[in-house]
């Protein structure tokens, strides 16, 4: 899990990286940025948009040394006299990766911040944020004989585009790293994380949580109905007893989670046969036993689909308890479930 707290911002520098496929160019900044009174809204910004428990670390193939970025950072962690040239080397990178025509041109913010807290460590942190999407608001002067009212654009402080905080530690493995990125299409999506950056998930807890219960809906959803018998609702049943799985242990064991949920030999023969393949071919690596993240089950809860759908006409949203619920159908050919209950509120 994640405790962190920016500390003092130390220096500030930002450059405008464009679009490279369209033209738009790079425009760089020699000299450090005047925050002023500013580094209060910079640090809410950060606190609204680093939330999630997800870190990453740098890493490049064959060699971390390789990776651009993690070059950069190291070189302005052993010497801050770096920290200008190293930021315009970063910002130069991350145009030649801009490519992509959906990719927008943007301000990118790159901050310097000492003593920061991370879980119970003091330590340096880097930050680097890209701001594309500007919002206006109201500018209110006071003139002489009254007030006049303008629009001016700027940075949401609620919400960061693109994002990483990079901090002073482990940094053998590639530091510790938290993202965001707030665009959800595509090969946008992508190439902050994998291209620009170049990170991967830490092979922690929350990961190994995520993964699994991830690798679990997609057996539950798109393989299990191929290899036996199975309605819609024992599908959600199975998909309850996953997640019920994970919210009442506080350790993982895999044969005990495929004894609880899947029951049958059969099914569980069918479910090690898709894990292993779905690890191989998306090279995942994941541990038979692991501390179970509650953040992690919360997240990944929430896209568990609980909802039988019936024609156009009802949903019937199961929790629990499979044996309340009988399928069939009538005389008339006609397919029904049959629902039992106590109270009714």
């Amino acid at each position: 899990m994640m405790n962190a707290i920016v500390g003092k911002m130390d220096k500030l520098i930002i450059h405008f990286v464009g679009n490279k496929n369209n033209g738009d160019g790079v425009r760089f900044s020699d000299e450090l940025t005047d925050y002023g009174n500013t580094e209060e809204y910079v640090k809410i910004l950060i606190g609204n948009s680093f939330k999630s428990e997800e870190l990453f670390q740098f890493y490049f193939s064959p060699d971390l040394e390789l990776n651009p970025i993690y070059q950069f950072i190291k070189s302005v962690f052993q010497d801050k006299e770096a920290f200008i040239g190293q930021s315009q080397n970063v910002a130069r990178y991350l145009y030649d990766k801009s490519t992509h025509p959906q990719i927008k041109p943007g301000e990118l913010c790159i901050a310097y911040f000492k003593d920061c807290q991370l879980n119970d460590k003091t330590v340096d942190c880097i930050g680097i944020f890209k701001s594309e999407n500007k919002e206006t608001v109201l500018k209110i002067d006071t003139i002489k004989n009254g007030y006049g009212l303008s629009g001016v654009k700027g940075i949401n402080i609620n919400k960061l585009d693109k994002g990483c905080l990079i901090f002073n530690t482990d940094k053998e493995n590639g530091y510790t790293v938290s993202v965001v990125d707030n665009t959800n299409k595509g090969y946008e999506a992508q190439y902050w994380k994998d291209d620009f950056l170049g990170v991967r998930p830490v092979n922690n807890g929350y990961h190994q949580t995520n993964q699994f219960l991830g690798i679990t809906k997609q057996f539950v959803t798109k393989q299990i109905a191929d290899d036996f018998e199975v309605s819609k609702a024992d599908q959600i049943d199975i998909l309850n007893r996953s997640v019920n799985y994970f919210k009442t242990h506080e350790k993982f064991d895999k044969s005990d989670f495929e004894n609880e949920v899947f029951q049958d030999e059969s099914v569980i023969d069918s479910f090690r046969n898709f894990n292993n393949s779905y690890r191989e071919e998306n090279k995942v690596e994941l541990s038979d036993n692991f501390e179970i993240s509650s953040q992690a089950v919360k997240k990944q809860a929430r896209v568990f689909k609980s909802v039988l759908k019936l024609d156009k006409n009802f949903h019937i949203y199961i929790h629990g308890n499979r044996n309340l619920i009988e399928q069939g159908v009538d005389e008339n050919g006609r397919k029904y479930y049959k629902i039992y209950y106590q109270e009714e509120s």
